[in-house]
This record gives structure tokens, C-alpha cells and sequence, in this order.
């Protein structure tokens, strides 16, 4: 249960005491120990788990960045200022510009910081867009996976000299009658509870994905959604704001994703989509414009008959997809589906073949411009899709919340009256993040973009204290 415990000065005597304790060994929390690390500050990153994981270990690892050295190379014309403006029109202006400016600029040096100083392996993906984004901005591991950066992460951790202390959940928070935290409760598996003492306290325990009851108080549209995060954001960081007086914002926002395989709990990326790819419900048809973002996508998905929709390639497509990760385990766990033909594929998805071959005519018709796409989606530059044919089954879900803490530039927390706590700071998913109010302000990679930039500058600002 998560609680904050008042203390008078000088009341708590704690046998341990760090300059800095960090809640969570996610993406977040550990790009915060490292920049504790760097300023020589000793630091205790405290995680529930067994091993270090969190939500990003989910995740594809992609990190947006503008105004790169590599993009300018590439001929890629992108600033922080155009990042900014990505961010603001597709959350329809529901989010704080200065915040996302910020961030847009601190993403450069963010991707510099973890690659340079600390042997993360990133580089610029320059294939494709992301929807939502008007320039190629995406940075990601090799194999682009989350696990892969988290592997990074940690063992930059261990040469940096961080102390990760796994199997204790951070239960309450010791603070004073002036909002100080002097240390933080955790419990044991065995139920030992121990008591350390801090100087600063960083919040990097995600949000509120793994608490259903949460999920449908802020975000009843997913109530049939399947959850495909980590089961240990239950939303403490929220509880905790909440009991000091923290400000909150954004609780109904979240990334949703309409691509997850049904039964398999993998992700189908958006890249076949972008590349001219669509989605047809169990009936063979189309039923929404799928470029517009796969977080949205995801009620879209849910709203059809099942909660199922139909991803369809061709061998283009799949062979573009083969290039991650999550697509080769998709295929080798049988969730992607081969026809020779249309005929052949509707035979074995048990679509309507009629229904499927008129559905594949009516793309075709939109993407050679003798047609307008019933959905207003933009077909052009995209070749018609050829034999043989794919698909695969997927239904809607939720991958992580976007909503909460609300901070400053540098990753402190706020009162509800706009000023900051002493000495309390937050990022990721248990900070209010850049995606406005619901799903379709999420951009690809901003999750990460939050975690590892305001990690790092929350990092920074507990080191100076």
C-alpha cells in the first residue's frame, strides 16, 4: 500500500542513508542513475522485481531525437522547434509547449549522453516515418527491442557504479512537515520492512497500466483492451503526489496500441502501415483510416466485431518487418498468417473471400489515385500490395499511461500551486508526459523520450541537490 509517513526533524534515524534513492530500474530510472553517477554522487536505485525490466524492457526501444548530427548527414532537415510543432498538432495543442520544446531540445544531447558517454548502442533510423512525425528522428538498439536497450542500461549502470537494490517494493515515503523526503519504506518478499534515509528523491516507478481499477476510473474506453505492459505499475508515484499535494494532469492519456497479435501478446509494428499496409475487421472490411497513429488505433480496433481486427502485408511489407525483433518472434510463433492469393489467405482467416477481394480492390483503387479513401486516409506514394499475401490477428490494448506528476524542466515535482517540492523529482510514466489528454496525442517514442531525457535531468538536478 502506498502511503506517505509524516516525521518530525530529527525523529527517523535511518541505518542507511544514500544521496540519492531512485523508485524503479526501468528505462527511466536507471538513465537517472547514471547521470547521478556522473557528477561522482553515490545513488540506490530500488526495484520490485527480481531484475532490472520495467515497461521499456516491452517496448520497441525507440528514441526520437531532432536536429541530430546524423539526420543532417543523412540530408534529414529536422529541428527541435519542427519536433515541437509535430508534438503540438497531433495533440491538437493539449499539452505544454514550452515542456515539449524542452524536451525536443534535450533529446540531441540525450541520445549523445547515452551512446557517447555511456556505449548505449543507438543509431538514426532512416526507413521510414513514424506517424505523426514529419521527419526521421527515430533512434534505436540494433535489434530494436526494449530488452536490448534495458541490457545497455544496465550494464552501463554496473561500470558507472550504481547500486540496484531488487525484490523490495518501496511501500511509503518519509517525508517531513515541509514536504521533505527524508527516506523512503520498503518490504522484502519475506515481509522485512527496512528504512532508508535520502537527500533526494527520484519517482521513476512508471504509471498507473497494471491497477485495472485506475485504468477504468481514468480510461473506461479500455475496458475490453488487454493490458500488455508491466503488472508493477499499480500507480504509487500518483498515490504518493497525491497524499503531498502534487498537482496531476493528463490521467486520461495513455499509448495504445491496435496491432497486438491476439493470443500471442506480441506487437505488430506500425512500419506496414506506414508503407501502405491496412487493417480489415473479422467481415474483410476496412473501418478506419490506420495511418493517423497505432495508439488511437487501438479503441478502433476493440470497437469491432470481437475486439479483432486483420493486419495485411505483402512480401514487401513482411520483409520489412522481418527487420525487428517482435515480427520474427510473431512469425515464429505462428500468429502470421500466409496466402498464395487473396482467395487462398481469406480461406485461412476465415474472411468472407468476396468481401476481401472487393476490400483489396478498393486500396488498390485509392493508392492508383482513381479513388478517395472512404476514411480520408493518403494512399499515394504506396505500391498496391502483391502475392502472396499476410496477415495477422490483433486486438486492441494498453501498453502504458501518460498521465501523471506534474514537473518542471528539470524533473521536479509541483504542488498543486506551481511550486516545486523540495526535493522530489519524477520521470517517465510517473510524470505527466507530452501526449495531451487521451490516445491520439501519443507519438512514437515519445514514452521513451520522457523516460531517458527527464531520468537524466531529474539525474542531474538530485546529484546537485
Amino acid at each position: 500500500m502506498a502511503q506517505v509517513i509524516r516525521s518530525r526533524p530529527n525523529e527517523e534515524e535511518f541505518a542507511l542513508s544514500v544521496p540519492v534513492v531512485i523508485i524503479g530500474a526501468g528505462g527511466c530510472g536507471l538513465s537517472a542513475a547514471l547521470a547521478v553517477r556522473d557528477a561522482a554522487v553515490d545513488v540506490l536505485v530500488i526495484e520490485r522485481d527480481s531484475r532490472v525490466s520495467g515497461t521499456t524492457a516491452m517496448s520497441t526501444g525507440l528514441i526520437p531525437a531532432s536536429g541530430t548530427p546524423e539526420q543532417a548527414a543523412r540530408g534529414i532537415e529536422d529541428s527541435p522547434e519542427r519536433f515541437r510543432d509535430d508534438i503540438m498538432q497531433k495533440t491538437k495543442g493539449r499539452t505544454d509547449p514550452d515542456i515539449a520544446l524542452h524536451l525536443a531540445r534535450e533529446s540531441v544531447e540525450t541520445i549523445q549522453w547515452l551512446r557517447d558517454r555511456h556505449g548505449i548502442p543507438l543509431t538514426l533510423i532512416d526507413e521510414f516515418l513514424y506517424p505523426g512525425h514529419s521527419a526521421m528522428r527515430m533512434y534505436g538498439s540494433p535489434n530494436r527491442t526494449g530488452s536490448e536497450l534495458m541490457a545497455a542500461l544496465e550494464a552501463a549502470c554496473v561500470t558507472a557504479g550504481v547500486d540496484i537494490l531488487t525484490n523490495a517494493r518501496v511501500e511509503g515515503l518519509i517525508v517531513d512537515a515541509n514536504d521533505r523526503v527524508l527516506g523512503v519504506e520498503y518490504v522484502r518478499p519475506d515481509g522485512l520492512r527496512e528504512r532508508v534515509g535520502c537527500d533526494a528523491l527520484i519517482l521513476a516507478c512508471c504509471g498507473f497500466g497494471g491497477n485495472w481499477d485506475m485504468v477504468i476510473e481514468y480510461i473506461p474506453e479500455l475496458k475490453d483492451a488487454v493490458f500488455h505492459g508491466h503488472t508493477g505499475n499499480k500507480g504509487e508515484a500518483m498515490a504518493w503526489g497525491r497524499a503531498m499535494g502534487a498537482g496531476l494532469a493528463d490521467m486520461h492519456a495513455y499509448q495504445g496500441h491496435g496491432g497486438l497479435a491476439a493470443g500471442h501478446a506480441i506487437p505488430i509494428l506500425w512500419p506496414f502501415i506506414m508503407e501502405g499496409g491496412f487493417q480489415v475487421n473479422t467481415d474483410g472490411l476496412r473501418f478506419s483510416d490506420e495511418s493517423q497513429g497505432y495508439s488511437e488505433q487501438a479503441v478502433k480496433v476493440l470497437s469491432q466485431p470481437g475486439h479483432l481486427a486483420w493486419s495485411m502485408l505483402d512480401q514487401r511489407l513482411h520483409d520489412l518487418m522481418m527487420k525487428f525483433d517482435d515480427f520474427q518472434q510473431a512469425e515464429a510463433a505462428g500468429a502470421v498468417m500466409r496466402g498464395t492469393d487473396i482467395a487462398d489467405l481469406a480461406a485461412r482467416i476465415g474472411v468472407c473471400q468476396s468481401t476481401l477481394e472487393a476490400t483489396f480492390a478498393e486500396v488498390d483503387a485509392v493508392k492508383a489515385g482513381s479513388a478517395m479513401d472512404p476514411f480520408g486516409r493518403d494512399f499515394r506514394g504506396k505500391p498496391p500490395l502483391a502475392s502472396p499475401f499476410y496477415a495477422a490477428k490483433v486486438t486492441g490494448a494498453l501498453f502504458h499511461t501518460q498521465g501523471g506528476l506534474v514537473v518542471d524542466s528539470n524533473a521536479r515535482v509541483l504542488r498543486e500551486n506551481g511550486k516545486p517540492f523540495p526535493n522530489l523529482f519524477a520521470g517517465g510514466g510517473a510524470a505527466r508526459g507530452i501526449s495531451g489528454a487521451g490516445a491520439d496525442g501519443y507519438l512514437a517514442g515519445n514514452g521513451l523520450l520522457t523516460a531517458t531525457t527527464f531520468g537524466k535531468l531529474a539525474g542531474r538536478a538530485a546529484a546537485r541537490g
